[in-house]
């Protein structure tokens, strides 16, 4: 009698057991990868949950939920989302149209069994997007010669963007090669030719790549050169002495000769023609040239890092040059040509007696 209730109640707690069975998750969606402006539907299947409410939260990075729905009906108030729920297979298919970046994140489907008991599949939503540089990259460098360099470059997207660095007109990078592929570039002892514009490029395949124009600037003390250290002129003719600078910052340009600096008169014309890559040309003409203003003349550059020097001889010659002695034109009508050349004519005869008076 005894061993017949023990099994009569052992029926009963094992029917109950039965009848009871714990709610499952069947399935979930895989991990989702759409374009901005697509839709994306995220299914959940269930079972034995008639008694359980069954919601889509989506988790946020720091671990913050946002439910979107509870059973058959949408929480959020967001004309882009929809649910629908499928009684046959128990599937809640949560859809969400014109995707936007902050769609992105982790959607949970849970089965609230209690307070303390939460019965959750996750599926991850990713959301494509063009690359973009972040602002904490580079804009500008100022470094003095020899010095070392770091510049960095650091973008967003997805995928990841990659990171490479160009110069411009497609150069010899310091680091050696056309191209380097990594978010930091260094150069370890920077040259005034290493000075231009570097471009940081981030790609992922993912609409058009993302460009940002850093402009490195070396400072460096003048390099002053003449492209021609002795020119001849004959007397009462104009004559251009030419000096070109290379340097950054921009020079303090000065003429000297015979230790005084030489300013604009009637004697002197002093003209600085300056470009942005660092490099300045000065010309000195010595206007209708008198005995005293043959000699040699001093081209001075100085900036905070130096001072660099070149001279320029000017001698007397018997035939007048042209240009400047002719005018700005190389060739001038028939009437200039005249002049030109009785003028020419004239000089020789002074020159030539002159000497003749010299040697009597």
């Amino acid at each position: 009698m005894a061993n017949a209730i023990v099994l009569f109640v052992l029926s009963i707690f094992v029917g109950t057991v039965v009848c009871q069975r714990s709610p499952t998750i069947s399935y979930i969606s895989q991990t989702q990868i759409k374009d901005i402006g697509g839709t994306v539907d995220l299914s959940c299947s269930v079972q034995y949950t008639s008694k359980y409410p069954v919601i889509w939260m989506k988790v946020d990075k720091g671990g913050n939920s946002l439910p979107l729905s509870t059973g058959s009906s949408l929480i959020i108030p967001d004309s882009r989302f929809a649910l629908r729920y499928d009684p046959t297979s128990s599937t809640y298919l949560l859809q969400i149209k014109d995707i936007q970046e902050t769609d992105a994140g982790t959607y949970s489907c849970q089965i609230i069994i209690s307070p303390s008991s939460i019965v959750s599949a996750e599926v991850e939503v990713q959301v494509r997007r063009d690359p973009f540089i972040s602002d904490n990259s580079t804009r500008s460098v100022v470094v003095s010669e020899g010095e070392a360099v770091q510049m960095e470059c650091y973008a967003g997207g997805f995928p990841q963007p990659g990171i490479s660095w160009r110069r411009e007109n497609n150069a010899i990078l310091p680091t050696g090669g056309s191209i380097y592929k990594g978010s930091i570039l260094k150069i370890k002892s920077i040259r005034k030719e290493d000075r231009g514009t570097y471009y940081c490029i981030a790609e992922n395949g993912v609409g058009r790549v993302a460009k940002r124009n850093i402009a490195v600037e070396v400072e460096f003390a003048p390099v002053v050169t003449v492209s021609k250290p002795r020119l001849g002129q004959a007397l009462q003719y104009d004559m251009d002495l030419e000096c070109h600078v290379e340097s950054y910052p921009p020079p303090a340009m000065r003429w000297e000769k015979d230790g005084i600096t030489l300013s604009n008169n009637q004697h002197y014309e002093i003209s600085d023609f300056a470009t942005p890559d660092g490099f300045t040309d000065t010309t000195l003409r010595v206007v209708t040239i008198e005995k005293r203003q043959y000699g040699q003349y001093t081209c001075k550059a100085a900036n905070k890092l130096g001072t660099s020097e070149a001279q320029v001889e000017l001698f007397e010659s018997i035939i007048p040059v042209c240009p400047p002695a002719c005018g700005s034109s190389q060739y001038g009508n028939a009437a200039t040509l005249s002049t030109s050349t009785a003028a020419i004519t004239i000089a020789i005869i002074m020159f030539m007696y002159r000497n003749f008076n010299s040697q009597h």
